[in-house]
């Protein structure tokens, strides 16, 4: 009876151990080695690394907004906002490659991450800030009043009360004037508004002071002149997507670079005669 109670321990003590052992090599096969969770831990870069790693720096733009962003007679993608653009990624260390987009789809293409930046003349507002962060600004717009050379009558916003102005019904700019009583005579854009106002057509337009400072570049005979002026201006700046903290800053610092050194008014002098920082 001893004998077999011995045999009977022996043989539960050979299974207890098989047990153990077996549990033991589990175990150990399921702990991930140090060796395993060092290739899986590798630190993604953050968004001012992966440009740089690139060699790129991928920006939306509209391509057919003059003078800020359009092709010359040579075909060539060319501009304010594009020369803007390109020297910040030289200063960034990369290459400025272009997307060109229409305006109605150009936050979508960000939202898709087509792109990592958009120069297209966008203004801050509260609205897009919920969104987007943007850059230091790196241009300023102000509304003024543009009347024909020969006009007398009209030398402040408040002149305008009866008068005809000629205005994008979809602009803010079309607000100001009809706030100050003048009668609204739809427009299609800047172009339209000029031809008109030179024609006797319309007897003024509110409209944008950095559209006036250029078409003056380029026909400093045009006859027409600015009377009034909205003193706080629009400012305008490189749109990202939230959470591009580095690029963010190092579009700002070179953008802030620019200013110091003479490159932004060498480029703003060129498009538009003045400086249009401020």
């Amino acid at each position: 009876m001893k004998k077999w109670s011995l045999t009977i321990i022996l043989a539960l003590t050979v299974v207890l151990v098989a047990a153990c052992g077996n549990n033991s090599n589990t175990n150990t096969a399921a702990e991930p080695t140090a060796g395993t969770n060092g290739g899986a831990a590798s630190s993604a870069q953050n968004s001012l690394e992966a440009v740089k790693a690139s060699g790129k720096l991928r920006i939306g733009t509209e391509g057919t907004y003059a003078p800020f962003t359009y092709h010359d007679t040579a075909g060539k993608l060319t501009g304010f906002d594009v020369e803007i653009a390109e020297e910040v990624a030289k200063r960034l260390g990369v290459e400025a490659e272009f997307f060109e987009t229409q305006w109605d789809g150009i936050f979508a293409g960000m939202d898709a991450k087509r792109f990592d930046v958009i120069f297209n003349e966008v203004s801050i507002n509260e609205d897009r800030k919920v969104k987007y962060d943007f850059s230091e600004p790196y241009i300023v717009s102000k509304a003024v009043l543009i009347v024909s050379e020969n006009n007398e009558d009209i030398k402040t916003f408040a002149d305008l009360k009866g008068k005809k102005a000629g205005q994008s019904l979809t602009s803010n700019l079309s607000d100001i004037a009809r706030e100050n009583g003048a009668e609204i005579v739809a427009t299609d854009g800047f172009n339209q508004a000029m031809d008109l106002l030179t024609s006797g057509r319309i007897d003024a337009t509110v409209n944008d002071g950095l559209s006036y400072l250029d078409l003056k570049k380029q026909k400093p005979d045009a006859k027409i002149k600015v009377v009034d002026e909205i003193p706080e201006g629009s400012q305008s700046a490189a749109v990202f997507l939230k959470g591009n903290d580095e690029l963010v800053n190092a579009v700002s610092d070179a953008i802030k670079e620019m200013k110091s050194d003479g490159t932004y008014l060498k480029i703003s002098e060129k498009y538009f005669g003045a400086d249009v920082s401020k």
